[in-house]
C-alpha cells in the first residue's frame, strides 16, 4: 500500500543529499518499483524495501506506511552494492 502523501523525514533528506539521489528518483521508485522485502513488525509502522531503476542505476528505497494518517514515509534510499546484493539487487548475498 502506498498513500498519495509521501513524507520525507529529515534523516531521509540528509541521506538522499549525501548519496546524490533526488526526490524525483525516490518518487519514481516508490510508484513503479518492486517490493523485495517486507518488515510487517517494524515499529512504529510496518515498512518495506522497494527496488527501482532510474535509467541504469538501481535504487533501494525503504518506506513505512502510517495507516492512521494515510501517508507513506520515506525512511532512506541508497544505491545497492554488488558486494552485499545478488545480481539484480533483489536478494541479499548470504554471508
Amino acid at each position: 500500500m502506498t498513500y498519495e502523501r509521501l513524507v520525507f523525514r529529515k534523516h531521509a533528506i540528509q541521506r538522499l543529499f549525501e548519496r546524490r539521489i533526488n526526490d524525483a528518483d525516490v518518487r519514481h521508485v516508490v510508484k513503479n518499483g518492486e517490493v523485495i522485502e517486507d518488515y510487517p513488525d517494524d515499529i512504529p509502522y510496518p515498512s518495506r524495501l522497494i527496488l527501482g531503476w532510474c535509467g541504469s542505476r538501481p535504487i533501494h528505497v525503504v518506506v513505512a506506511d502510517n495507516h492512521d494518517d494515510r501517508e507513506t514515509i520515506v525512511i532512506t534510499a541508497y544505491e545497492p552494492g554488488s558486494d552485499q546484493w545478488e545480481p539484480g539487487f533483489k536478494r541479499r548475498k548470504k554471508s
